[in-house]
């Protein structure tokens, strides 16, 4: 048996294993190298970065190896005026800063779009791959990256937005399913009716498109693994299984807070960024959202700036009742391992499982097909 597709080989990797591109600190240029070099597909993510720093990134990440990796972005979206009474998001935001020594919050200026930029330094990234999420790509964009070899892809919550991505011309598709960690990449409709589990979504997606699918929400050992490519998936996309890892850099609040942390201690929030994004509940979460009916809760990118103040002096000062402690729902399966190692041992318990389902009575993943 073998957990080889076609996807797989189209990207010449050994195992079908995609790390998630987790921005703000756990995905870093050392922890892309040592997926990529155990023959999974690593990830940088560059989210709003301007060009100067995308580039040292990749720079730094093809240093590290030779091997395939890819690179993600956020995609182009309307910035929403700042809300003309902001005095309730700085009032929550207030105590928290004088608990850690900071100075009283001010209310932030929306930055400028780099993105522009920013695509003409991903173009000279010598990444494999483009993912994106939180919309769509102009189209001149996907064929200029297409036009590098680049290959593309796009985050999809529902099928509706799955079948947008393809007729977008993207090569594959990420299924995020609601136990996933990190921001929604909702974009077609509301996030509260998009909220489809991985079990439920990877297949009716699998039906609905023609595109290779990878699998994306609670997977956290090589049982999901399997599953995900029983149900069609040719890979799966995994970020709380890497956050622990040490060539991660997440603070260590946060790697020791998922290590600790049950499967009904994350919910979904808007708490820290403005999007809706899955993490550990704690005090910050809770005493922002508990204000949230005060308007205290601003709009991304808005919210995100107000509150990026307090989470570094949280992650410096080892306080995780400050940080966003993003994770998604398979929590209790996490481990402290190298990247490299958590791979191999990924791989093989995906091959036990496959062996094991063989032994209970014939049964074997279905390959998928080369057009899909």
């Amino acid at each position: 048996m073998s957990l080889t597709t076609p996807l797989v080989r189209k990207l010449g990797l050994q195992h079908p294993i995609f790390l998630a591109p987790m921005a703000g600190g756990p995905g870093t240029p050392e922890l892309a190298a040592a997926v990529s070099n155990a023959g999974a597909l690593g990830f940088l993510p560059i989210a709003y970065l301007p060009a100067a720093r995308t580039r040292e990134l990749s720079a730094r990440l093809r240093e590290h190896t030779g091997r395939p990796f890819g690179i993600n972005l956020f995609a182009p979206v309307p910035t929403p005026p700042l809300p003309e009474d902001s005095a309730a998001a700085l009032e929550v935001i207030a105590q928290f800063h004088g608990e850690l020594g900071l100075s009283a919050p001010k209310l932030p200026e929306a930055a400028a779009e780099p993105f522009d930029e920013q695509f003409d330094a991903v173009l000279e990234s010598g990444a494999s791959a483009l993912s994106f999420t939180f919309g769509l790509l102009p189209n001149d964009r996907i064929q200029a990256a297409k036009a590098r070899g680049m290959f593309i892809i796009g985050t999809a919550t529902t099928v509706e937005e799955a079948l947008l991505l393809e007729r977008a011309g993207v090569d594959a598709v990420v299924a995020q399913g609601s136990e996933a960690g990190a921001h929604r990449g909702t974009f077609a409709r509301d996030f509260e009716s998009s909220m489809i589990g991985t079990m439920a979504l990877v297949p009716q997606i699998v039906d609905a498109v023609s595109l290779p699918v990878i699998a994306s929400g609670g997977i956290m050992d090589g049982r999901g693994i399997v599953a995900a490519l029983a149900l069609g998936a040719q890979a799966v996309q995994m970020g709380t299984a890497f956050i622990p890892c040490p060539e991660s850099g997440a603070p260590e609040a946060h790697k020791a807070a998922i290590l600790a942390a049950a499967e009904n201690q994350t919910r979904v929030t808007r708490a820290f960024s403005g999007r809706p994004a899955r993490g550990i509940i704690n005090r910050a979460m809770a005493g922002i959202e508990a204000a949230s009916d005060t308007g205290s809760v601003l709009p991304y990118p808005y919210q995100n700036a107000l509150t990026r103040a307090m989470r570094g002096a949280a992650a410096k000062q080892g306080r995780p009742e400050f940080l966003s402690l993003w994770a998604g729902q398979g929590v209790r399966l996490a481990r402290r391992l190298p990247a490299a190692e958590l791979v191999a041992r990924l791989a093989a318990e995906a091959e036990t499982a496959m062996h094991r389902l063989g032994a209970l009575g014939g049964v074997t993943v279905p390959r998928a097909s080369s057009t899909n």
